[in-house]
């Protein structure tokens, strides 16, 4: 948490201390956390009129088409698995068994099962391409797509453009990054990091909500704490970093100050048989958590439904330990989704918030075809399926196909890259923009001649 009355003097030589002077509780508070909301420039053209947001459901550890929704059932056993299709309210589309409430709200998604990329079988390369539509090369970090937003259209009020729940994505093997960060535009264009399990009974915000001692200071002392700030750091507020942190120690303020930022995050305002519809437990809380930040203001929102693949019940379905079992889909996984899923399109549309909030559900890469020894399914990047709402989508409809084992797109492959054009789309910003990138060489946020998936948008 940050101090605000901190007294200690501080002194800059070589660098800030940024510690001594605003007694930060932890690093997000300042790096991961709050200095997003510096005011920089806009490199792009942006739709202002386009008041449009984003949820992105980071899978990790990569679905399997064959199970969720991309089924094979004429497939020999080794091949269609252990579950059978399902019909939904949308007459010729069939999902796993494991999602029934999924299978009650079709109307309200798209699917696209032709998804596919070349990079290596591992689950950061992919991490890196469905989050920024760019594998990481060179030395070169992509921005997130919703750091890319925060920064053409800057905050909305009080809250911060972009908030990633509940934790960044951690171990998953490949120790590299996993495109969550705002990349080559610098830190403060960081998302908000919760760094909180929202299903915690005793869940609050420690970064967000003031401190205990906090609240005896009156807001009209404002003034007299930015003149001391202004006074201890005279020598100081010149350099580029200063302008950065003046900027930040204002945002920081007014965040915390806020009543309704923190009563965005105040999850025990909701009915509880509202809470329970999306499922008691960190991810379904978390989509529920996206569903009031939608609501307050925030434009992006990336919920991670796991942290890491090892020793947790994931969507990464090996069969042998430190991974999961097939039979977790049914068990937990898949009941967990279809909750939270089925909840949140349901809710946003309720409330009139899906015609401009895209909800997008993906893993980094699907599995193979042929169920392994372990009786489990390995990574696959060759083809995979993923989910497509709001925003403009056109729901009850199939895009792209599989062949007849799920191995290979059929018809219409569709890359990382033309993911994020889609979503870029949608959110009303020029695929033509460029960002500011190293030695002040601009890049294109998408590569160039890259194109929306178009068919999602056509009744």
């Amino acid at each position: 948490m940050i101090r605000l009355d901190a007294d200690r003097p501080v002194e800059f030589c070589d660098g800030l201390r940024r510690r001594d002077f605003l007694h930060a509780g932890s690093l997000s508070a300042l790096g991961l956390g709050l200095t997003q909301f510096a005011s920089l420039k806009a490199y792009g053209a942006v739709d202002k009129s386009k008041d449009a947001n984003c949820i992105m459901l980071m899978l990790v550890g990569g679905p399997s088409q064959l199970d969720t929704w991309d089924m094979k059932p004429n497939a020999p056993i080794e091949i269609r698995g252990p579950y059978k299709p399902i019909k939904t309210n949308v007459p010729g589309i069939e999902i796993s068994e494991n999602f029934p409430r999924m299978a009650k709200v079709a109307d309200k998604y798209a699917i696209v099962r032709s998804m596919y990329h070349t990079a290596a079988a591992v689950h950061d390369t992919g991490h890196q391409m469905m989050q920024t539509g760019r594998l990481f090369q060179g030395g070169v970090e992509h921005p997130h797509l919703g750091c890319v937003l925060g920064k053409l259209r800057g905050p909305k009020g009080d809250v911060p453009p972009h908030v990633l729940l509940p934790r960044p994505i951690g171990n998953t093997g490949g120790n590299m990054p996993h495109g969550q960060s705002a990349g080559f535009l610098g830190k403060s264009h960081d998302p908000f990091v919760l760094n909180a399990d929202p299903s915690d009974p005793n869940f609050r915000v420690p970064d967000m909500l003031p401190p205990d001692y906090l609240t005896a200071l009156r807001v009209d002392r404002r003034r007299d704490w930015r003149a001391m700030v202004d006074r201890t750091v005279s020598k100081f507020e010149t350099s580029q970093d200063a302008r950065l942190l003046d900027s930040t120690f204002h945002q920081a303020y007014t965040l915390m100050s806020s009543a309704k930022a923190r009563e965005a995050f105040e999850l025990h305002r909701e009915p509880e048989a509202i809470r329970e519809k999306y499922g008691m437990n960190r991810f379904g809380q978390s989509c529920l958590l996206a569903r009031r930040l939608i609501e307050a203001g925030v434009r992006f929102v990336t919920i991670n439904m796991f942290e890491t693949v090892f020793d947790e019940i994931t969507w990464d379905i090996h069969g042998s330990k430190p991974f999961s079992p097939i039979s977790c889909y049914r068990d937990l996984v898949g009941p967990m989704f279809d909750m939270a899923y089925s909840s949140l399109l349901t809710e946003l549309s309720e409330r009139g918030l899906l015609d401009k909030t895209m909800v997008v559900g993906f893993g980094e890469f699907g599995r193979t075809p042929k169920v392994n020894p372990a009786g489990g399914r390995d990574h696959w990047p060759q083809c995979w399926s993923i989910l497509m709402a709001g925003g403009g989508v056109k729901g009850g409809k199939v895009v792209g196909a599989s062949d007849d084992i799920g191995g290979a797109p059929k018809d219409k492959p569709t890359t990382p890259a033309q993911v994020a054009a889609t979503i870029y789309h949608s959110l009303g910003i020029d695929l033509e923009t460029e960002l500011p990138g190293a030695q002040g060489r601009p890049i294109p946020i998408v590569d160039r001649g890259t194109e929306p998936i178009r068919e999602l948008f056509h009744a």
